[in-house]
């Protein structure tokens, strides 16, 4: 048993207390249960109260004497009878369930609404029929005036199945594409459904019309709430004849009396999760119990005020509140129904009237978070503790990603494998307290090995930045300097890679280098300037004279002085602008004379070297200077047409050179081909020498004037 305090109220977890693995045999656990005294005095308080999964819905019978639950898997439902403290019977289904109805006062007459669109009814012993809707089912309630099972589901139709007759009546036509939950008041009969457009629409039984709608997604939205979309209602619960309470997909519960069409009170449960369940106790205190897949909050229905919380572990799907008693159960996604139990609510129920003198009697105490008797270890521990060949023996039991070993043994390989354990955590002591002691010394700034002046520019920035945090201000010379990228793993080679070392002889530098410098300059000037506004403060009836506010001064007067430093200003400002430029002028003719000078130095440095003498590469051989077809264009349109036919090569034969070596292919033309080509060459000629003297008399007509005629 776990007894935890919310809001100075107890609440006792029945369902918290040593546990052990699944896996161990009923013999050894009834051994353990004779050994073990914590073991003994846990708690129980109904007998294999648990799912094989999951356990999705949970609720007690009218006559109070039994509690049934479904989960999977697979899927069933099972029947615990409070009398002997024990499960009654076990029925394994075809489908999971959704959701069940009593139709009876105990569980002789149950109906399931499962997830395959069958209702199934059973009797007490056992399934006695089943039939089929035409959409998706998500909730059902049960009139017992008129023997009629009102269904919703994924559709605008509320189906109507009457079980005295044994058939389908007309179904009721809302205005909703899709109805989430349903509830029958048990005062005057009132039919509610809940959309998943936010609206609740009211129906008469009798007179099978509508009589109201209420739009709760625009009234869940307020200036207490938080809401994220559109909130859908999901849960629906009558108090009395009056009282209503909505539970939104969005988190927020709204109690309405039927009366207004406004709620009378909007909680918002703060996680955004959507409500599953409504229910109020009237026991001791006015509560409403409202609850999402993280918590169970209970709190005051007239002034909202919280009155306790109950978080569980793993997400919850339903919760049953006993009535006439402080004890609630909750389906959740684990194995184990959960049971807790609240003295401030009420007494205990009848059938375990027990607690009440327990409770009085236990003091608060821990849960272990895994079995006390069992320690967990990876397959790395095992090998650190020498146990890796007892994989597959009885001694280790196989557990997810590692192994089960009994706490004895474990206890006695980590004292032989770790004797000195103590003289190491000495050590260990020693050696933390001397590097504290270190630390308080002068430390040397190690500079790195590429942009060393740059690293040091940085420090020092660093260093004015501690100096303004010791002010004790969030100064603007902190805000100035706050971009240090001596700790970013982005610059990181900037001071490591010698590929990006500042070369300060580079033109690029030298050019750039003025604009920098006197940026640093006005850098400098805002730190001092914002470092003494941190660390002094103007002392009053001592400020500087300002020559403006003077009395003595007319106003015509003032406002020459004031214009007289205004332009004073300017021309300081265009002073420094007019520096610069000149600053970047002299470096552009200072580079200029050193190209010039470094231009010079090579031609008398050839002068001085004489004629260079040319050796042929090996492998080559000489082939002459003959000129060749790569000849410039221009040299030949100055030659003649007999000499360009002698410097060209026959135009019999095509020689062809390889791209290695000095040998040449010559190919013979046939006849008919050399003649054509012969052809195209004289005809090339001939446009080429059209071309030259064209160009020729454009160029005397040009100089002649517009008038004049050329003469070739």
């Amino acid at each position: 048993m776990l007894i935890q305090s919310s809001n100075n109220v107890k609440i006792y977890n029945l369902s918290a207390g040593k546990s052990l693995p699944e896996w161990l045999s009923d013999r050894k656990k009834r051994a353990l249960q004779s050994k073990d005294l914590d073991i003994r005095r846990r708690v129980e308080l109904i007998q294999d109260f648990d799912m094989p999964g999951v356990s999705t819905s949970i609720k007690v019978s009218k006559d109070g004497k039994y509690i049934m639950a479904t989960g999977i898997y697979k899927p069933r439902v099972r029947c615990y009878e409070v009398a002997n403290l024990s499960m009654k019977f076990e029925r394994c289904m075809d489908a999971e369930v959704i959701k069940f109805e009593m139709l009876s006062e105990d569980y002789s007459k149950v109906v399931f609404l499962q997830c395959d669109r069958f209702v199934e009814f059973h009797a007490q012993y056992g399934r006695y029929y089943r039939t089929r809707i035409p959409k998706f089912g998500r909730d059902l309630k049960y009139h017992f005036q008129s023997c009629n099972l009102y269904i919703v589901g994924t559709g605008p139709d509320v189906y109507r199945l009457n079980l005295e007759e044994g058939r389908f009546l007309n179904s009721f036509q809302t205005e909703a594409t899709t109805l989430n939950v349903c509830d029958m008041n048990p005062f005057h009969q009132l039919f509610v459904c809940g959309s998943k457009e936010g609206k609740i629409e009211a129906w008469d039984p009798r007179a099978r019309n509508r009589v109201g709608v209420l739009d709760c997604a625009l009234h869940a939205v307020t200036p207490d709430t938080q809401v994220i979309g559109i909130p859908q209602v999901t849960a629906v619960k009558f108090r009395d004849a009056l009282t209503m309470g909505v539970g939104t997909s969005t988190g927020q519960i709204l109690l309405y009396d039927l009366r207004s069409n406004r709620p009378t009170r909007v909680k918002d449960h703060r996680y955004g999760l959507p409500i599953k369940t409504v229910d109020f106790h009237n026991l001791n205190h006015d509560l409403v119990a409202s609850m999402d897949s993280r918590i169970v909050r209970l709190w005051d229905r007239n002034t909202g005020e919280p009155y306790v919380s109950v978080e569980a572990t793993s997400d919850l799907n339903d919760l049953c509140l006993v009535p006439n008693s402080g004890m609630m159960f909750m389906a959740n996604e684990d194995k184990k129904m959960l049971t807790y139990y609240i003295p401030n609510l009420g007494p205990a129920p009848r059938w375990c009237s027990f607690l009440d003198s327990l409770t009085e009697e236990l003091e608060e105490g821990e849960t272990a978070a895994v079995y006390d008797d069992y320690k967990f270890l990876t397959v790395e521990e095992l090998h650190d503790l020498g146990f890796s060949h007892l994989i597959g023996t009885n001694l280790l039991r196989a557990y997810m990603h590692g192994y089960f070993i009994d706490m004895r043994l474990y206890r006695k390989a980590k004292s032989i494998v770790e004797p000195l354990s103590l003289t190491r955590y000495k050590q260990n002591k020693v050696k933390e307290t001397i590097d504290q002691q270190r630390s308080s010394r002068v430390q040397l700034q190690k500079l790195p090995a590429v942009n060393r002046e740059l690293a040091l520019k940085l420090m020092e920035d660093s260093k004015a930045v501690d100096d303004a945090e010791a002010v004790g201000k969030k100064s603007a010379a902190k805000l100035l300097m706050k971009s240090n990228i001596l700790n970013d793993s982005r610059f990181k080679d900037l001071f490591v890679n010698p590929n990006f070392q500042i070369d300060k002889s580079s033109e690029e530098f030298r050019l750039l280098n003025p604009a920098v410098s006197r940026l640093d300059k006005i850098r400098e000037k805002r730190i001092k300037k914002a470092l003494v506004e941190d660390q002094f403060e103007p002392v009053e009836g001592t400020s500087v004279e300002n020559p403006l506010m003077d009395d003595e001064f007319s106003d015509s007067e003032r406002k020459g002085r004031k214009r007289t430093i205004s332009q004073s200003d300017d021309s300081s400002s265009s002073s420094d602008d007019e520096s610069l430029r000149n600053e970047i002028k002299l470096q552009h003719k200072i580079i200029r004379e050193e190209k010039f000078q470094k231009r010079r130095l090579e031609r008398e440095q050839e002068k001085l070297e004489g004629p260079k003498f040319m050796a042929l590469k090996p492998g080559q051989k000489f082939q002459g200077f003959r000129p060749t077809n790569d000849q410039p264009k221009k040299k030949l349109a100055k030659a003649s047409l007999g000499e360009r036919i002698h410097l060209e090569e026959d135009v019999n034969k095509i020689k062809l050179a390889p791209s290695a070596g000095s040998r040449e292919m010559t190919f013979t033309l046939p006849q008919s081909e050399r003649v054509t080509k012969a052809r195209e060459q004289a005809q090339h000629h001939h446009e080429e020498r059209r071309k030259i003297i064209r160009s020729a008399n454009h160029l005397r007509t040009r100089g002649r004037g517009r008038g004049g005629r050329g003469r070739y």
